[in-house]
């Protein structure tokens, strides 16, 4: 008797942990949702009473919550470990423009392992990762994309149509969609989430059962503040000061007029957000998979403007804790844990570990993350510290400038310029000092001593990462584009940093295949300002046309002839010495 009763409670025992780990028998779909310049403060739940967020702040408390998570100090440096699981240095991204954001084709992200694995992959929204082949979300994995270009909706790095209308390029955007210039009517925001919902409505139509991976990156609350008006009335007269909060931070305390009317567009734009995740989980709700389906949600870096940090100090830029550190939610109905938080410090190259392992995929790629399953199921986390490391410069990193380490409870940071000692490096004890306003140096030398051999070591490896030694070029001459459009964010040199201004000046590091012949189109600005010469440059072939007619702001070079290979690629206008960039270059092969 007692054998069989052994024996069926083994077989319970079983039970349960396969109820438990059906993560492993039924993959799940999995929607990462990502938001753009969104802080820590930026949410009700971290102790901000002004900002509307009903819906994230529900989330946050059905879901198990990491605190602190980390991410980079800046938009494509996050997204790039995000889809990648390493550094963002090793994948050949180093900066937000200047061609700096652009990944190296041959990285493995997340959504082409996912696919590979019978899972049906989107992306919707900001990409920043390259917006040519072979660096496209099409490129990279994703089966279907709708997104815009650069860095931001009407950046000199995105569509033209959308650049020159300065003061309304959120709404009626041009986007990009599997490759091709489409419009969509409405706000930005509410376009991605209507996008969204249709992906999730249209694979269970067609797919059923199958996994799906939605990869939602809004790029609101990011500059320009624009926002539909219902959410700018909402805050219209929203004021607070430092004595409004228990913890406020020294950024609360120097907000100016400025900063308070940045501040209120802002919470209107993560409010209209809030709205539209609202609708995106209730379609969940609907179609019934929300028992199937692990929802992520974290933002990418701190708030650009001053504004509420929950008493993090500085912001987005900076690798102090108001620049890295931000929300992050896991939520899967009926198998994460309800409101609790993992307290071990994590990042957002534990990203693709993690969600490979939820989807049972044994992936034998190079990460520098690890996976936060086992803690995300409610085992123990690990004991075993490991160094987190953060950096941003721009262009490449210099040693000890706007550079962190943290290992435990302590994080040393540097602010140094070149030549200074490393002694200028302070060291926080996060667990007694979250805010970071106290130097400890002095009292753990040792500490500061066995941090600094950490950060000398990964950086002398880093910046050493074939990727930057050979970065990333866009391809011309593939059959997987024609035509290619060369634009600003992807432009490199130092006016190229200068990159609103018509006279800003750069180049673009491309790889020939086909020698063509190709028709140039230059694009202006404006009108042409006077008689001059249209140049373009690719290694040594160098072409070009002189041109009288100044109501034009577009002129082409028809049928010329390029190098197969690795070249720099140069284009612009001259009126005499006085040379006027294009915002963007179209190369097409042609006919002749």
């Amino acid at each position: 008797m007692r054998v069989i009763f052994v024996f069926l409670l083994l077989l319970t025992l079983s039970a349960c942990d396969s109820l438990k780990d059906r993560t492993l028998l039924t993959p799940p779909n999995i929607i990462l949702v990502i938001t753009d310049d969104q802080g820590y403060g930026d949410l009700g739940i971290h102790g901000n009473p002004f900002i509307r967020t009903p819906v994230l702040d529900s989330l946050a408390m059905k879901s198990t919550r990491i605190d602190p998570f980390y991410v980079s100090p800046v938009c494509a440096p996050t997204r790039a470990s995000l889809m990648t699981g390493r550094y963002h240095l090793r994948t050949g991204v180093y900066d937000t423009y200047n061609g700096g954001a652009m990944m190296a084709p041959g990285e493995v992200t997340m959504a082409e392992v996912l696919a590979e694995n019978g899972y049906h992959t989107a992306m919707v929204g900001k990409w920043h990762l390259g917006d040519s082949y072979p660096m496209r979300p099409m490129d990279q994995g994703f089966q279907y994309y709708l997104a815009h270009k650069g860095g931001g909706i009407g950046q000199p790095g995105d569509d033209f149509g959308n650049f020159i209308r300065e003061d309304s390029s959120y709404f009626n955007p041009y986007l990009w969609e599997n490759g091709k210039r489409v419009r969509r009517a409405g706000y930005c925001s509410d376009i991605f989430t209507d996008q969204a919902i249709e992906f999730i409505r249209k694979h269970k139509s067609e797919k059923g059962a199958d996994p799906f991976f939605l990869y939602l990156s809004y790029n609101a609350p990011h500059t320009p503040l624009q926002l539909p008006e219902q959410y700018e009335f909402e805050y219209l007269d929203m004021e607070y000061g430092a004595g409004d909060f228990e913890v406020s931070g020294d950024r609360v305390s120097k907000m100016s007029i400025r900063d308070m009317e940045d501040a209120r567009k802002v919470y209107g734009m993560v409010s209209n957000i809030d709205d539209n995740l609202g609708r995106l989980l209730n379609t969940l709700e609907v179609l019934e998979i929300e028992e199937n389906t692990l929802v992520v949600f974290m933002t990418d870096n701190g708030p650009q403007q001053r504004r509420y940090t929950a008493g993090l100090n500085q912001g987005k830029s900076s690798v102090m804790e108001g620049g890295i550190r931000v929300p992050c939610m896991f939520y899967w109905k009926g198998v994460l844990q309800e409101n609790r938080v993992i307290s071990n410090p994590s990042a957002h190259i534990d990203m693709m570990p993690t969600l490979l392992e939820f989807a049972g995929i044994s992936h034998m790629g190079e990460m520098d993350g690890i996976s936060l399953y086992p803690a995300l199921k409610g085992k123990s986390a690990s004991e075993e510290e490991r160094p987190l490391f953060f950096v941003w410069e721009r262009g490449y990193p210099q040693r000890y400038s706007n550079m962190a380490v943290r290992l435990g409870r302590y994080k040393l940071v540097g602010h140094t310029e070149h030549g200074e000692a490393d002694d200028l490096l302070k060291l926080f004890d996060l667990e007694n000092d979250p805010y970071e306003l106290n130097d400890v140096s002095r009292e753990y030398p040792e500490v500061k001593a066995d941090l600094l051999v950490e950060l000398d070591r990964w950086y002398e490896k880093i910046i050493m990462s074939p990727h930057l030694l050979d970065p990333p070029r866009v391809v011309l001459g593939s059959e997987h584009e024609n035509p290619l459009i060369l634009g600003r964010n992807d432009w490199k040199g130092p006016k190229a940093m200068q990159w609103s201004s018509d006279e800003a000046f750069g180049y673009w590091d491309i790889t020939i295949e086909d020698p063509g012949p190709y028709d140039v189109k230059m694009v202006f600005r404006s009108h042409l300002p006077a008689t001059g010469e249209a140049r373009i440059r690719a290694g040594t072939r160098q072409y070009w046309i002189t041109n009288r007619d100044t109501t034009i702001n577009e002129i082409t070079l028809e049928d010329v002839l390029f190098n197969p290979g690795n070249h720099s690629f140069e284009g612009w206008y001259q009126v005499r010495g006085r040379i006027y960039s294009p915002i963007c270059i179209e190369i097409e092969k042609s006919e002749g």
